[in-house]
């Protein structure tokens, strides 16, 4: 593993923690909780097209934004391209070169090869999309002038060590986030049910769908498919979640580390990019000898208990550590239920909060305002004065307010977010 000497010894180089900015808002609640760089897409050339993606205008601003916080921004240029996908990618790729984004995540080697002449001074990162599993195929595209590789989600952490060992450039690695039921992600599912392409950025999910059965002899006559009972969501898998594994990622060398999630909400990119930098900063902190084995480092019980307030589809270590089963898929429902659920995001800071309510909010409600750290700290609400200043009793989502607590919420930031648990 890479190490670095310090005041401890030797202790291994903490990775970059890389997070997913679909929107500018998303972005911003990236960096106020950690991120070291952002991922995102343009308005075309992007598998996540039914994000709210960036125009060139935003573009040049997010970067101005992320840049100024000292966060690198990754554009994706990620589709499986067929030959009338190249018309205007030259002039997009200079574009992007213009507004100085620090790097482009691309799968296809014919997008590849026009940015290695367009715009060689970009670096290259490769998507996972590329299906790279094995050291021989990782030599192969640092040859071709990539400069790191997202390596594929279907490799055991003895593979991931291997390639390492036997590659010099840059790996980075999904940590957490939704997992497609085929492999790396290209899947055909989509195209033939809906006409939506996958690997042209319009996946519908249908393996987040309920299935039913239906015999050719009688039709009209549905029958529930079931595993052992338990369902009928057959192809929905459950989320990636290697939070316990970052020790011995750390320990075999990865450069980087991913989170999925253009698509989801500010209050899951938040969630999450604030609990895997707080577990970077802690294993930061160990001493030498921690490392020794780490495998044997285990996080506070509260990085747990976090992670599972985020709610989504539960977790898994998928091939992580030996092929996935049956108990790695959610048979019963789209998605687990959430334990607690986003309240309001700072917009202002003052002798009390200027938020804007996401959900309705009441006087009397406990709330827990998100810390850039691991921690959580909870008040009461006792008043909300709107901007007019009138009190009133009730907020309702997309209303900004003025939020009195008791006690009062500490060391608010803007962007930061508040939450409570979910009410039954």
């Amino acid at each position: 593993m890479d190490k670095k000497e310090s005041s401890k010894g030797a202790v291994p180089v903490i990775p970059e923690l890389l997070a997913p900015a679909g929107n500018f808002e998303k972005m911003v609640t990236a960096i106020h909780y950690g991120a070291d760089a952002v991922y995102m897409g343009g308005k075309q050339f992007s598998l996540r097209a039914k994000a709210g993606n960036f125009s060139d205008p935003a573009m040049e601003e997010a970067v101005r934004t992320a840049h100024s916080h000292g966060v690198k921004v990754y554009v994706t240029i990620n589709i499986l391209a067929h030959n009338r996908d190249f018309a205007g990618l030259d002039d997009y790729l200079l574009q992007l070169q213009d507004t100085g984004v620090d790097g482009l995540i691309i799968a296809d080697p014919g997008i590849l090869h026009r940015a290695k002449q367009v715009v060689a001074e970009i670096p290259v990162h490769l998507s996972t999309q590329a299906n790279v599993t094995n050291a021989q195929a990782a030599e192969f595209w640092f040859n071709q002038g990539v400069q790191r590789l997202n390596l594929a989600r279907e490799l055991s952490l003895e593979e991931i060590r291997e390639v390492r060992e036997r590659c010099a450039g840059e790996i980075e690695i999904f940590v957490h986030g939704a997992i497609c039921i085929s492999y790396s992600g290209r899947c055909m599912l989509s195209n033939y049910m809906t006409g939506r392409d996958a690997n042209q950025g319009t996946c519908a999910h249908p393996c987040r769908y309920s299935y039913k059965l239906i015999e050719e002899k009688r039709p009209g006559e549905y029958f529930p498919v079931e595993e052992d009972e338990r369902g009928t969501y057959i192809f929905n898998s459950k989320d990636l979640c290697l939070l316990e594994g970052l020790p011995e990622l750390i320990a075999a060398g990865a450069s980087s580390l991913k989170i999925e999630g253009r698509m989801k909400s500010i209050f899951y990119v938040g969630g999450v990019t604030r609990i895997y930098r707080a577990a970077l900063d802690y294993l930061e902190k160990l001493p030498a000898v921690a490392w020794e084995n780490p495998d044997e480092i285990v996080f506070p019980s509260v990085f747990l208990e976090e992670i599972e307030k985020i709610g989504t589809r539960g977790g898994t270590e998928n091939f992580f550590r030996g092929a996935p089963a049956s108990s790695e898929m959610l048979y019963d429902s789209p998605r687990a239920a959430m334990r607690v659920e986003p309240v309001a995001v700072i917009r202002g800071v003052g002798d009390a909060p200027l938020v804007e309510a996401r959900n309705v909010i009441e006087t009397g409600d406990v709330v827990e305002y998100m810390l850039s750290g691991i921690e959580s700290v909870s008040g009461t609400v006792v008043c909300m004065v709107n901007e007019k200043g009138q009190e009133q009793q009730r907020a309702n989502p997309g209303n900004r307010l003025f939020l009195y607590t008791e006690p009062a919420l500490p060391l608010l930031r803007v962007n930061g977010i508040i939450r409570r648990d979910k009410q039954e």
